[in-house]
C-alpha cells in the first residue's frame, strides 16, 4: 500500500479526534451475506502495527439470491439456512473470544422486498446487526480488502469481484479510486435468468452472452476513460468464481494449485478455452472437472462468461488473482474508522467528506453557507450532549452531513425542494456509509423546512423508532442552525447554549460577527423554527443576543 498526502481540507465533520483506544490483539469477525454465500473471516487486530492476521475463515453456499420468481422475496427456507448459518458463525466467533461482529448484506438482501424482515429477524433472534450497503460502497470496500494484500506501485490496476448477484469495477493505483461501479450482473443472477438448459443450449448461450456484453459496456467504458495516455492497464480478480476459474486452470496448466493462489495469473487464452470446455459440459461432466465443487458447477458458466466478455471489452490479456476481498476490505474500513491506518490509505479516512463534497457541488451546493449551517449544527449537537439528548458520534456526523446537503434539491426545483434534496441524497451513492445511514441523512435533510416528521410519510415510517426519534430530534438541531445564518451572510460568528434543567429552559446567545447588528432577522428564525425543538427535547428555548 502506497502513503498518500491527506487532502488539504480538514475533516470539519469529525472535528474531535478520530482516534479510539483498541487494545493490542483484538479480536474481530466480519460476515459478509451474499448472493451465493455467506463469508466470515476472524482476524487479530495490532493497532501498534498497524495491521491484521486472519485467524479463520469460513464459508456457507445458502444461495439466498435464489428469489421466488413471481415476488422477488427471499425464499422462507433459504432465510432459515441463513438465519443458522449466521448462529453457528457466531458461536465459532465466540470461541476464538472475538470483541465485535461486523456484518454487510449485498444485492439479494438489498433489492428483495422482504429483506428488511430477513435483518430485523437476525436481529431478533441472534441480536447480531446487518448493515445494508450499496453497490458503489461495495466496490468501495473491495478495494480496500485488495489494497490490504497486494502492492499496487501506482500502477492503475482494473478490479473485477464477480458475485452471486453483482460485477464490481475498480480502477485505481492504491490511492483513490478513479472509478467504482456495481452493475447487476452475477453468477447466481443470471444463471437464473438464462442458463435453461444442460448443457447450455446455443440459444441460451448468445443471449446470455449478449445481455452481459450488454451490461458490462458503460462501466467498462467508464474505466477506460480514466486510463491516462501512456499507462499500462493491468487486471485484479477476487471471489469465488474467479478464484474456480483460476483454481481449475492451474490444475490442468500446472498439475497442482498454488498455496496461496493468491498472486496466481489466469490468461485471456486459458480462460477462453475453459469456457469452451465448460459451456460444452453437463452439470455432471462439470463435477468432475478437477477443482470444481458442487455447488460451484452450478453456476460456473455464468461466471466465466461475465469475466470472459469483461476482460474482452478491457483488452486485457491476463488478471491476477487476488485472495482479499469484501471481508477483508470490512476490516480494513473498520480499522479506518478508528483511525487506526491514518497514514496509509489516508485518503480513505476521509472518504464520507469527500464522498459528502463531491454530492454537494455536483448539485451546485452554496458550500461557504452549507458549511456555517453544519458548523451551526454540530456545534449545537455538542453543547446540548449529555444534557439534552445522548446521541454520539456516529450521529453527529450524519447531522454534519445532512446540514451540508439539506439544500441540494434546489438543484431540481425551490418549490418543494426538501423533499428533493431526499431524493438526491437517498440516490446520490455517497460512500462510507451503509443504506441505512444513507436514509437517516435523506430523512433529516426532508425535514430541515415545512412539516414536522409524520408517520404518514413512508421512508420516515419506515424507520425503526429509535431512528425515527433520531430523526426527529435532529432535525430539530438543524433547523436552528438553518436560522442562524437566516440572510446566509455568516452575521453571526459563534453560539453558546445555556442550558437550565431546572427550569426546563434553554437559553440561545447569540454574537453577531459586527458589532451593533441586532440580528433582528435571525433571532425571528429562530423563533419561528423552534417548535420541532421545543417539542422534542421538553424545553422552552430562549434567544438572547449576547451582550
Amino acid at each position: 500500500m502506497t502513503d498518500t498526502t491527506p487532502p488539504s481540507n480538514a475533516i470539519r465533520m469529525q472535528a474531535r479526534p478520530i482516534g479510539v483506544s483498541v487494545r493490542s490483539n483484538y479480536v474481530l469477525a466480519a460476515i459478509d451475506i451474499g448472493t451465493n454465500s455467506i463469508h466470515m473471516v476472524v482476524v487479530q487486530v495490532q493497532p501498534e502495527l498497524p495491521a491484521f492476521t486472519i485467524i479463520t475463515r469460513e464459508k456457507e453456499t445458502v444461495r439466498l439470491g435464489d428469489c421466488d420468481l413471481e415476488t422477488g422475496n427471499l425464499k422462507p427456507e433459504i432465510i432459515q439456512c441463513s438465519v443458522e448459518t449466521l448462529r453457528r458463525y457466531q458461536k465459532i466467533a465466540h470461541s476464538l473470544a472475538a470483541d465485535e461482529i461486523v456484518a454487510v448484506a449485498t444485492s439479494a438482501t438489498r433489492e428483495a422486498p422482504n429483506g428488511q424482515e430477513f435483518i430485523q429477524r437476525v436481529r431478533d433472534e441472534l441480536n447480531l446487526s446487518i448493515n445494508l450497503i450499496s453497490g458503489p460502497e461495495e466496490a468501495r470496500r473491495i478495494y480496500l480488502g485488495v489494497l490490504s494484500g497486494m502492492e499496487l506501485a501506482r500502477q492503475p490496476h482494473v478490479m473485477i469481484d464477480i458475485g452471486g448477484g453483482s460485477t464490481e469495477l475498480i480502477l485505481g493505483n492504491g490511492q483513490e479510486p478513479r472509478s467504482l461501479s456495481s452493475t447487476k450482473v452475477g453468477a447466481v443472477r443470471l444463471s437464473g435468468q438464462y442458463v435453461h438448459s444442460d448443457p447450455i443450449d446455443d440459444k441460451d448461450y448468445t443471449a446470455l452472452e449478449a445481455y452481459v456484453q450488454g451490461m458490462l459496456e458503460r462501466p467498462v467504458e467508464e474505466v477506460l476513460a480514466k486510463v491516462k495516455p501512456g499507462e499500462t492497464l493491468r487486471m485484479v480478480g477476487t471471489s469465488g468464481t474467479i478464484e474456480a476459474l483460476a483454481t481449475m486452470d492451474a490444475i490442468d496448466s500446472l498439475g497442482g494449485v498454488p498455496n496461496p493462489l493468491n498472486g496466481y495469473v489466469l490468461s485471456f487464452k486459458h480462460l477462453h478455452k475453459l469456457l469452451k470446455k465448460l459451456r460444452k459440459s453437463s452439470y455432471d461432466e462439470r463435477l468432475k472437472i478437477p477443482g470444481m465443487v458442487e455447488r460451484r458447477a452450478e453456476i460456473i458458466v455464468a461466471g466465466a462468461v461475465i469475466l470472459h466478455e469483461a476482460m474482452s471489452l478491457l483488452g486485457v490479456d491476463e488478471l491476477i488473482i487476488c485472495e482479499r476481498a469484501l471481508r477483508e476490505g470490512m476490516i480494513v474500513d473498520w480499522m479506518l474508522n478508528r483511525g487506526l491506518i491514518e497514514d496509509k490509505l489516508c485518503y480513505q479516512s476521509s472518504v464520507r467528506e469527500r464522498s459528502t463534497r463531491k454530492i454537494a457541488q455536483k448539485y451546485h451546493v452554496d458550500l461557504p453557507y452549507a458549511e456555517r449551517t453544519a458548523e451551526f449544527a454540530v456545534s449545537l449537537f455538542d453543547q446540548t450532549q449529555g444534557v439534552l439528548h445522548e446521541w454520539g458520534e456516529t450521529e453527529r456526523e450524519l447531522l454534519w452531513v445532512a446540514t451540508l446537503l439539506h439544500n441540494c434539491g434546489l438543484y431540481v426545483s425551490h418549490s418543494a425542494h426538501h423533499k428533493h434534496s431526499y431524493y438526491l441524497i437517498r440516490h446520490g451513492e455517497l460512500l462510507g456509509f451503509t443504506e441505512l445511514e444513507v436514509e437517516l441523512i435523506a430523512n433529516l435533510a426532508r425535514y430541515h423546512r415545512k412539516s414536522a416528521p409524520k408517520k404518514k410519510h413512508e421512508p420516515y415510517a419506515n424507520l425503526s423508532s429509535e431512528d425515527r426519534l433520531l430523526v426527529r430530534q435532529l432535525s430539530g438541531l438543524m433547523r436552528l442552525a438553518i436560522a442562524l445564518d437566516r440572510r446566509q451572510l455568516g452575521t453571526i460568528r459563534k453560539v453558546r447554549c445555556e442550558n437550565r434543567p431546572d427550569s426546563k429552559q434553554v437559553k440561545l446567545l447569540l454574537y453577531p460577527k459586527e458589532t451593533g447588528d441586532p440580528c433582528d432577522l435571525e433571532r425571528w428564525s429562530i423563533n419561528y423554527k423552534k417548535e420541532l425543538f421545543e417539542h422534542e427535547f421538553g424545553v422552552e428555548l430562549l434567544v438572547l443576543l449576547a451582550g
